[in-house]
């Protein structure tokens, strides 16, 4: 059986081979948008139903942007929930009052409804044994399953979580998200790739930079308008990322959430979803016994 400490040991060496960097700019939702990325070998326009036309310019290298300063944060629970104890969260998400789960190990992997409140799960579909799980991201009402080394993701119905169809992309998956225009995907290194939510097809990539240096070992993803929330492997911390800018502008201290029992019976923090509602994020881990609702205030 596969663990998550056998799985993420190479994909952080990819992120130093990447350079050439370009600016991606275009309207989106009627602002402007810059994003540092290195374009991906065979790079086209995305079509103009999936995301905005954009224009390419070169970098201006005489004079890079300066890394903003980073924000100390830490969660603060506000309750906690049940959670199932066989579930090896991927990923996590919350729409409408249900909360949506991919959970991974060859052979156990799964996509999940799951009533919060008490961690019912309320439709379910198993994976094929040969496919390892990983990030979530929700498109309009489909939902999109990444899976670790297999090159797949799944395309799924919200409602019935029937298969709709199969999307392939190249390299190992691990997060996922979408942010209203493009997915934006992890692979353990300190890239994010933005790709094509109909096809998968790469857009662009960008490096994530805290105080000037990548930050590798990125995980479980969650969009939240202009910032993306990233999970760092294996560490209990969490970091804000500017969609723009690929900066981190907050590290967010998620230490403590399980009883040191607890934490014996279980595996790392991976499982990050907004409630827009309420404006919190709820938290969970692979074989976590609880979901964390928390809130994030200064440390």
């Amino acid at each position: 059986m596969v663990r998550a400490q056998q799985r993420h040991t190479e994909a952080g060496k990819r992120a130093d081979q990447r350079a050439t960097r370009v600016l991606w700019g275009g309207m989106l939702a009627g602002g402007l948008i810059a994003v540092g990325i290195v374009l991906a070998p065979g790079f086209r326009t995305p079509a103009e139903e999936t995301v905005a036309p954009v224009e390419v310019t070169p970098v201006e290298t005489s004079r890079p942007a300066a890394a903003p300063a980073v924000e100390e944060l830490r969660v603060q629970v506000i309750r906690k929930y049940p959670h199932a104890t066989d579930a090896f969260t991927q990923g996590l998400i919350w729409y409408q009052g249900v909360m949506y789960e991919s959970t991974g190990q060859y052979g156990q992997s799964s996509l999940r409804k799951v009533r919060l409140e008490d961690g019912k799960v309320l439709a379910q579909r198993k994976l094929e044994s040969s496919f390892f799980g990983e990030g979530l991201a929700r498109v309009d009402d489909r939902l999109i399953q990444l899976t670790w080394r297999s090159g797949l993701a799944f395309v799924s119905d919200l409602t019935n979580l029937e298969k709709r169809a199969t999307l392939s992309y190249s390299g190992e998956g691990w997060g996922l998200c979408y942010d209203g225009t493009a997915l934006v995907m992890s692979d353990g290194s300190s890239m994010l790739e933005f790709r094509d939510p109909d096809s998968m097809e790469l857009l662009g990539e960008m490096s994530v930079l805290k105080n000037g240096h990548p930050v590798r070992k990125l995980n479980e993803l969650e969009c939240v308008g202009s910032d993306i929330y990233a999970n760092v492997w294996q560490r209990a911390e969490l970091l804000r990322i500017d969609r723009k800018s690929g900066h981190v502008t907050a590290t967010i201290d998620a230490s403590g959430l399980l009883s040191r029992v607890e934490a014996r019976r279980a595996d790392v923090l991976n499982g990050i979803a907004y409630r827009p509602e309420s404006k919190t994020f709820l938290l969970t881990g692979k074989l976590w016994p609880h979901v964390f609702e928390v809130e994030l205030v200064p440390r």
